[in-house]
């Protein structure tokens, strides 16, 4: 576990920032090529290291500006056994790039702990599949499959680790187990359609509530990411009991369904004023959301729009 072990249950009332949708950001504004919309491989290059230092360094910028903590995700989100390989990738090298991901947000947290506080290095796990289509692993064997992406965050030193665009409650069921095996405090993020339910039918609360009962309620808080606020806003601000346990958001900038944004050959980068306000309404609805920030077509221009918009105070 890290040095920087925070106590998560102090974080109850504090806003974090995290950054927003980093491979967008990487293929359509900074024109990097990312096979497989995977960024992982950037960490293995000077180039590619230096790109990323740039972008979470704009989001960082934003936190300290506005007082803020802020959650810095692990460029990690593709690098798991299944998506590896097609990249050049075996599971030493795997393994290594995962942990030097740790280690290269250790040296952004060295430079800007003093400004941004607290600052959480977040090892970020994706779906073995698409992360736009359903799985069919169940919680066995995606806690076996997910457990090694899992040991070289702790072994690295990650304060947390984050399972981000879960389609199926077994898949969020196993990395969790795997998270609580070896002691990393551990987020959930599920993904839905535009009609707020996974890919299999299931809504966000049966997905919680059924996460929460195989868990035995260990992770920290839930997260709803790349989907945009018209697709979940409204049961969110129904305010019902569940929605207690969700902690933060990640929205996509774009209203567009999944299969539309997986077709599409440019960003859409939806309206930024619009999605600010939404956000704002999320949290008068449901004031636990603790995590902002953005998924697939966002920058920090979103974030900075996000933060504003929610930290304004209402007159």
């Amino acid at each position: 576990m890290s040095d920087h072990y925070h106590d998560f249950s102090k974080l109850s009332g504090d806003t974090l920032l995290t950054d927003g949708g980093l491979e967008t950001t990487l293929v359509y504004h900074e024109g990097i090529d990312l096979p497989h919309f995977a960024a992982f491989p950037l960490v293995d290059s000077a180039e590619g290291r230096a790109a990323l230092r740039r972008y979470y360094r704009s989001y960082l910028a934003l936190a300290a500006e506005g007082g803020l903590g802020f959650v810095l995700d692990t460029p990690t989100w593709r690098a798991n056994a299944d998506w590896a390989p097609r990249l050049g990738y075996h599971l030493p090298g795997l393994r290594r790039v995962n942990m030097q991901s740790v280690a290269i947000l250790s040296e952004l947290r060295a430079e800007w702990e003093s400004r941004v506080h607290p600052l959480l290095i977040d090892g970020v796990i994706g779906p073995r599949g698409d992360g736009y289509k359903g799985g069919s692993m169940e919680a066995e064997e995606a806690e076996a499959y997910h457990a090694f992406q899992v040991e070289a965050f702790a072994a690295a030193g990650a304060d947390l680790v984050s399972a981000i665009t879960m389609t199926t409650v077994g898949e969020a069921v196993g990395i969790a187990r795997a998270a609580r095996a070896h002691g990393l405090p551990h987020v959930i993020s599920f993904t839905v359609e535009t009609d707020g339910k996974l890919i299999g039918g299931a809504t966000l609360r049966e997905a919680i509530e059924r996460t929460e009962e195989a868990t035995g309620g260990s992770p920290l808080w839930y997260m709803v990411n790349c989907a945009h606020p018209t697709h979940f806003g409204e049961v969110l601000e129904q305010g019902e009991p569940w929605t207690a346990r969700l902690g933060g958001v990640r929205a996509n900038a774009s209203h567009r369904s999944h299969a539309e944004l997986d077709e599409a050959t440019e960003l859409d980068a939806g309206d930024l004023e619009d999605l600010g306000q939404r956000y704002r309404r999320l949290r008068e609805a449901v004031p636990g959301l603790r995590v902002l920030g953005g998924c697939c077509g966002t920058d920090h221009r979103h974030v900075a729009a996000i933060r504003d918009a929610c930290l304004t105070p209402t007159h």
